[in-house]
């Protein structure tokens, strides 16, 4: 059935009289009273009982009053949703982070104030490595994600950098380096000081990123550090760190995780080495959604 005999009959109802609704319409009565009839032709039903000063509604008429206000209201409904929808205002944005990535405080402010500004978008937050966010992204599971240093780079994603934080080291607290201390800070350990203990890297085998980049440094140093394990994720490492396994690298930013059984201090000589925050998302995204989030955690950013 379609929706213009619903609004006629409405019209009608409301007005009991055939002209005057033509009049609210804007139409002719004659073309009114032909589509109300074909109306109760089509149901089987006398929906009105003509009189002298207009119309009255028939007990069926009532019933139908019924069924037809609500269709018309949730057509009204659905209408509005889907301009919101038009402009970004209502939907899903699936987002993906890395924990050290939501270790740092740009990602909780930036999604209480995307939740504040879309408060009809629905937020579906993943977390996982950078390798499987990517990964997600390529394949369309996420929107957009949010991690460090990007391990991968597929054809059709865009990779944006927002910030950049230094990375210090973190070393079980009861570590010798962790003990030598300048007042209430452990001194900044050096990178010959750091290849020396065993390190314990987040990334896969061979793979980019933040601890390749660690590597490199220290090769162009002629430094040949001592890898004792490679994770997937960074509270592994932290994890690892705080049982006294070995030592690691890590975003600014995570400096207090386990702060009962992990001191951080600063690694000297590492000017090349940061941990950013890297916005991936493909660059043929046509969720509304996702596009308003990425100019936010620009302007998140920018300040």
């Amino acid at each position: 059935m379609e929706m213009r005999p619903l609004r006629y009959f409405a019209a009608v109802a409301e007005t009991g009289h055939m002209t005057r609704a033509a009049e609210n319409l804007g139409i002719q009565q004659p073309p009114l009273s032909q589509q109300i009839k074909a109306l109760e032709r089509e149901l089987g039903v006398e929906l009105f009982r003509r009189h002298p000063r207009g119309v009255a509604l028939t007990e069926a008429g009532r019933q139908f009053q019924i069924e037809a206000t609500r269709m018309l209201q949730n057509m009204e409904a659905m209408q509005q949703r889907m301009a919101r929808v038009a402009q970004g205002q209502e939907g899903a944005l699936s987002v993906g982070f890395t924990s050290s990535a939501a270790a740092h405080r740009f990602m909780p402010e930036a999604l209480r104030a995307f939740r504040r500004t879309y408060p009809k978008v629905e937020l579906q937050l993943r977390e996982n490595n950078a390798a499987e966010l990517t990964e997600a992204l390529a394949a369309g599971r996420l929107h957009c994600g949010l991690l460090r240093v990007p391990v991968a780079r597929p054809e059709g994603l865009l990779f944006e950098t927002l910030l950049r934080e230094p990375v210090v080291v973190a070393m079980p607290s009861d570590h010798r380096y962790a003990l030598a201390r300048v007042g209430k800070r452990a001194r900044p350990l050096s990178l010959a000081q750091l290849c020396a203990e065993g390190l314990i890297l987040v990334r896969r085998p061979g793979a980019p990123g933040l601890y390749a980049d660690l590597l490199a440094l220290c090769h162009a140093k002629g430094l040949q550090p001592r890898v004792v394990a490679e994770v997937d994720r960074m509270m592994t490492n932290l994890n690892l760190v705080a049982a006294g396994v070995g030592l690691s690298v890590v975003p600014a930013s995570m400096t207090g995780a386990h702060a009962h059984a992990i001191t951080y201090c600063a690694l000297a000589g590492s000017g090349a080495l940061d941990a950013p925050i890297t916005l991936v998302r493909r660059n043929d995204e046509d969720n509304l959604p996702a596009r308003h989030f990425a100019a936010l955690l620009r302007e998140l950013a920018a300040r």
